[in-house]
């Protein structure tokens, strides 16, 4: 072999590959959530817009890119299973680029949550802590297929539901937001499990004991369809009980649909759960801001 055939390691990361990193196609679960939590509030934000813009932006790019930076570092040695070419594992983010990534974007995520005040400030320390509980030994709550879909599902809906709530309140959210947001944060859980299903061999390989390794993908994606139907459920009856019916009917039609792509991904878990994962979720967060707008109105009646 020529001296010039010969690949030297890359010194410095791939701008591509930093933007890889940080998982664009994460960040709308978090980002939505919050807008549901500024609907929910009952808040008109007028004069208050550059507070939803910069909760947006925090709870999307800068804390959830953060927690993916740090996953993605965490779980290198599983990538190089799963996903070799990924940006960690492919070399593409070199050295320990990974982890200068996602310490100073938890950093950055701290200074931007202190500009949204006391109750912004807060949320955002709890959710960066619960991104590195998740990843980091030796507290990896990623190992368990219980704790860890539990953990990110209060992370992506009901904290960045709470927050955008609090924020707009300049206070602590309405019984009603809370328990609402507390809900589809439970059932994000079903969401989380199904994305485990693309890291199966690895999980195994590696030690993590996700659902689909320790109960297999058949019996997991059942558990996963329960987790997300029933608090959605409750949802549905608790808009009955709040005098909001045509939500509730708007909620419920939505539910059934996802039991009908429920259904087709039962049929193969391992090969359909991605799908579902792009088809049911988007009727799950359609439930979302269709419930933020009922429980709006409830304190202007």
């Amino acid at each position: 072999m020529s001296v010039s055939n010969v690949v030297h390691p890359r010194r410095y990361p791939e701008p591509a590959a930093l933007l890889t990193l940080i998982k664009p196609v994460t960040w709308f679960p978090p980002m939505w959530a919050y807008l549901c939590g500024v609907v929910s509030s009952g808040v008109w934000p007028e004069g208050q817009w550059g507070l939803v813009f910069l909760g947006v932006i925090l709870a999307g790019p800068i804390v959830c890119g953060m927690s993916q930076a740090a996953n993605d570092w965490c779980d290198r040695h599983v990538d190089a299973i799963n996903e070799p070419d990924r940006p960690i594992p492919s070399g593409r983010v070199p050295g320990r680029w990974g982890l200068w990534v996602a310490l100073a974007m938890t950093a950055l995520s701290l200074a931007v949550g202190s500009m949204l005040g006391p109750w912004g400030f807060g949320a955002t320390v709890v959710g960066v802590l619960a991104a590195w509980a998740y990843s980091v030994e030796p507290i990896r709550l990623k190992r368990s297929g219980w704790w860890g879909p539990g953990l990110v599902g209060l992370s992506y809906e009901t904290l960045p539901w709470f927050t955008g709530a609090a924020v707009l309140s300049l206070g602590a959210p309405s019984f009603e937001v809370v328990t609402i947001a507390v809900l589809y944060g439970l059932g994000a859980h079903g969401i989380m499990t199904l994305n485990d299903f693309k890291a199966l061999e690895g999980d195994r390989a590696t030690g993590v004991r996700s659902l689909p390794v320790t109960v297999g993908p058949e019996v997991a994606a059942k558990i996963a369809c329960i987790g997300m139907a029933l608090p959605q459920m409750v949802v549905i009856c608790l808009l009955l009980v709040w005098d909001r019916p045509m939500h509730a009917a708007a909620v419920m039609a939505l539910l059934l649909a996802q039991f009908a792509a429920m259904r087709v991904m039962l049929r193969d878990p391992k090969a359909k759960a991605p799908w579902y994962n792009g088809t049911g979720v988007m009727l799950y967060v359609s439930g979302m801001m269709i419930t933020a707008f009922a429980i709006r109105s409830i304190g202007s009646v």
